[in-house]
């Protein structure tokens, strides 16, 4: 069903081969950490813009970490400034993300008898069609249009420098140009579409955590106070500084996993797993939220414990890291530097400035939440209401602040 709803241009989806190491091979040389750090002024300049955000309307906390992603992704991949509301590029992501939530094993027929893709669309029943054809003309527009809109700036020399116009300035001339421009669009898309939705979904998960878990929230805030007191704003700098927010990071990761049942993955050869058989093009799926709340290696698993990887104020050697959430082997997510390095932004960022507590009744007692989420292959939280407030007046101009300084 991806191929019918034209996915098949997205690595996650296609097989091994030379086009998918060839698509790796570019995206993994545009986000491994060395340049992912020459992203860190764009990152922090839509933060700050967040921050001020929240200070205005907190009430739109949900939508507002939607648009600083997004925001975040599009100036790094295509150099495009978005609109404050209603920004086009956006709402093409947003509707083409939702087409991967239709997916999901075993979800359509066709993924398991594939002769059903040839039924016409007109055909009864054949309903998966008509649905795949207009998936196919909005993921070509996703794909298409920022893509042009660049290659076009760059073309009359208006560009603004990102992955894009590195991408356009190393493509080979003669016979190979064409097909490498192909693999060089597809991985821009790539970047756009599997950056957006899942550090988005991480940050609200985080905004969950600290409304369900005020001690935890405290104990983070004490730190950035003790690090860098309340003069300044957080910054990438600090990373090595905070390793009770970098555990928050690593926390909000495992325990909401944003893909709980990971990327299906297929076997190349006969193998064998704990006494079971597996044939060589087996479909095998690593169950990711298993992996992440397994009680033995996380006790109690369903609660929001950033201390699990600390110890002594060090990285707890015995605990596996949640970098499962990402996948793993050769298809890990090769873009998950750069979305944890986002969450530590909007993390140690917003809990410096902001008090995050769960919302009141008529009664003004706190309503208790719990994490509830969206049951598809891209999991995020359902709408939940919360109380984002500066942590001071001295906090609020802090923000107003911010923006020309990160500008500057």
């Amino acid at each position: 069903m991806a191929q019918l709803m034209g996915w098949g241009w997205n690595m996650i989806n296609q097989g091994y081969g030379s086009t998918w190491r060839a698509q790796r091979r570019t995206f993994n040389n545009q986000f491994r950490p060395a340049v992912v750090s020459g992203f860190h002024p764009i990152q922090m300049r839509q933060v700050r813009i967040l921050q001020n955000r929240l200070l205005d309307t907190p009430e739109d906390f949900l939508y507002h970490i939607r648009h600083a992603v997004g925001s975040i992704i599009l100036a790094v991949t295509y150099g495009i400034q978005v609109k404050e509301i209603n920004d086009p590029y956006i709402e093409t992501a947003e509707n083409a993300s939702k087409t991967i939530g239709q997916l999901g094993p075993g979800k359509y027929l066709v993924d398991v008898l594939p002769v059903l893709k040839y039924v016409p669309r007109w055909f009864p029943g054949a309903g998966f069609q008509r649905y795949a054809a207009y998936c196919r003309s909005l993921l070509s527009t996703f794909v298409e249009q920022p893509w042009n809109f660049v290659k076009d700036s760059w073309l009359d020399g208006t560009a603004v420098p990102c992955i894009t116009t590195k991408l356009l300035e190393e493509l080979p001339e003669g016979d190979e140009r064409a097909e490498q421009e192909q693999i060089s669009k597809h991985v821009a898309a790539v970047a756009y579409i599997g950056g957006t939705d899942t550090t988005a979904f991480n940050a609200q998960c985080f905004v969950l955590a600290m409304a369900m878990y005020p001690d935890v929230q405290k104990k983070a805030q004490a730190e950035i106070d003790a690090v860098i007191g309340r003069d300044r704003l957080p910054d990438f700098n600090d990373m090595d500084s905070l390793p009770f927010i970098s555990a928050i990071v690593k926390e909000t990761l495992r325990w909401q996993p944003v893909i709980p049942m990971g990327v299906p993955h297929y076997s190349t050869q006969d193998d064998e797993y704990d006494g079971f058989f597996i044939p060589k093009g087996s479909m095998v799926i690593g169950n990711s939220w298993s992996i992440l709340h397994d009680p033995v290696m996380y006790p109690e698993p369903e609660e929001f414990c950033p201390d699990r990887f600390l110890k002594d104020g060090e990285w707890n050697p015995h605990i596996r890291d949640s970098v499962a959430a990402f996948g793993y082997g050769r298809r890990i997510c090769p873009g998950h530097f750069m979305a944890t390095q986002t969450l530590f932004a909007i993390i140690s960022s917003v809990l410096s400035v902001f008090d995050i507590f769960p919302p009141t009744d008529e009664s003004g007692n706190p309503i208790m939440l719990r994490p509830a989420m969206s049951p598809a292959i891209l999991s995020g939280p359902l709408p939940f209401k919360c109380s984002i407030t500066p942590r001071s007046d001295a906090a609020a101009v802090l923000i107003r602040q911010s923006v020309d300084t990160s500008s500057s």
